[in-house]
């Protein structure tokens, strides 16, 4: 009995020894694969890192792209503006150097006279006119007359004119003057009206001056 208690006793010596070096076996396999982890984990960490400072760099070369356009746009829509406020200027200069250049006295002038008569139709269908008067003489005295306005045109295939009061735009227009004076006004055309020309006459006291027409 004591021997095969001995032996009994060995046999379980043996199983707990060869069951323990399976176990550490198994405890060092996992601390190799801890260590394992631990370095990918490093790695990707270092990626992120790395990932991150790209797309903060990426960002801000967005935003830095981002103002450019927003000035370049800011500059397009300046210079813009200042093209059109250069090409109202150069038309004022263009119309005041026609007003002048037809200033100059033209041989043979005496008293007062119509250098220019201008009549353009308007996008809302109104007719602007202008006049330009003028005495060619050095320091005359002050013209004082009236301006007689006259539209003609066609009404229903039928000849038509209109001699009003001056209330739409036709009609007299009082004239106090020196050396010059530049009137203007706008016509309301009436409805089915087709104007074909203007005529416009300088009168003083009841006097004939000047008479001018053009057709528009």
């Amino acid at each position: 009995m004591a021997a095969v208690v001995i032996g009994f006793c060995a046999a379980i010596g043996m199983w707990a020894f060869d069951f323990g070096r399976e176990i550490a076996g198994i405890e060092g396999g996992a601390q190799t694969e801890v260590v394992r982890l631990r370095t990918q984990l490093a790695a990707l960490t270092t990626e992120l890192q790395s990932a991150r400072e790209q797309r903060d760099e990426a960002q801000s070369v967005a935003n830095t792209a981002s103002t450019l356009i927003t000035t370049e746009k800011a500059s397009s829509e300046k210079v813009l503006s200042q093209v059109k406020s250069l090409e109202d200027e150069n038309r004022r200069l263009k119309d005041d150097l026609g007003f002048f250049e037809k200033l100059a006295p033209s041989a043979g002038a005496d008293g007062v006279t119509i250098r220019a008569l201008q009549a353009e139709a308007q996008p809302d269908g109104k007719i602007r006119w202008q006049v330009l008067l003028i005495q060619a003489r050095k320091n005359p005295n002050e013209f004082s007359g009236n301006l007689e306005i006259v539209f003609s045109g066609m009404l229903n295939g039928k000849p038509w004119v209109n001699q009003s009061s001056g209330a739409d735009g036709a009609g007299n227009v009082p004239v106090k003057m020196a050396q010059y004076a530049r009137l203007d006004g706008l016509y309301e055309v009436p409805a089915q009206v087709a104007v074909k020309s203007i005529t416009v006459k300088l009168f003083e006291g009841g006097k004939l001056r000047a008479t001018q027409s053009a057709r528009l």
